[in-house]
């Protein structure tokens, strides 16, 4: 299921705590801290997961109950989360119970493939979907710049001239703002005027993001 290079996450969760732990691609423990269940705590665990990965994806014990917030949190930030079932009591007897144990066990059903169900929870899949658009809307918005970058190496020495020593912003909000219809030259004003679609394209884009990032958070946060 996962891939050699990449490691995996596990979250035992509860009403005032997390516990979060992070396996090799051959099951073989790396580390693991507690968290509290607040918005803080589930920004800090994020950050310590990411820290530690990359990661394949995440095992959560209870997505649609107390670990509802940190799933929320995980997919906000891009990561890929897996129910995991919480392990019966006959099992935790024979096994021992600690929440490090419970967060390991938690990533290691998911790298054995026994846990792969999408988590359960009412906000899940709206932030699935934004999470979809803003992945989508970092791609465009990275092609346009890669496609102005192309464009700049190639276009006629005085363009190239004028604009290659230009930091991004800058480079961008300046051909954002060029007037290709006053410029005499016919390949030059259409060169310029292609750069500056792809410069308002841009602009375009990142409004997208933050929209969709706004819209996220009031998911992720709606008390807030």
């Amino acid at each position: 299921m996962t891939n050699p290079q990449q490691r995996v996450g596990g979250i035992d969760s509860h009403k005032d705590t997390i516990h979060v732990a992070v396996i090799s691609e051959i099951g073989q423990p790396v580390a693991d801290q507690e968290f509290p269940t607040t918005v803080a705590g589930y920004r800090r665990a994020v950050a310590w997961l990411i820290e530690h990965g990359p990661l394949q994806a995440v095992g959560v014990e209870g997505t649609s109950s107390y670990g509802v917030g940190v799933t929320t949190a995980l997919l906000a930030a891009g990561l890929s989360v897996v129910e995991v079932n919480r392990t019966r009591p006959a099992e935790k007897r024979r096994q021992g119970k600690s929440d490090p144990l419970d967060a390991y066990r938690a990533a290691r059903s998911v790298l054995s493939g026994e846990a792969s169900t999408d988590p359960k929870s009412p906000t899940i899949e709206p932030l699935r979907a934004l999470t979809v658009a803003r992945r989508s809307a970092v791609k465009a918005q990275q092609a346009a710049r890669r496609q102005i970058n192309a464009l700049l190496v190639n276009t006629q020495p005085v363009l190239r001239d004028r604009y290659r020593d230009l930091p991004e912003a800058k480079l961008l909000a300046t051909l954002h703002d060029c007037r290709p219809e006053q410029v005499h030259d016919g390949d030059i004003a259409d060169t310029l005027f292609a750069l500056r679609t792809l410069a308002r394209r841009h602009r375009a884009l990142q409004k997208e993001l933050e929209d969709l990032v706004g819209r996220s958070q009031d998911i992720m946060y709606p008390q807030q």
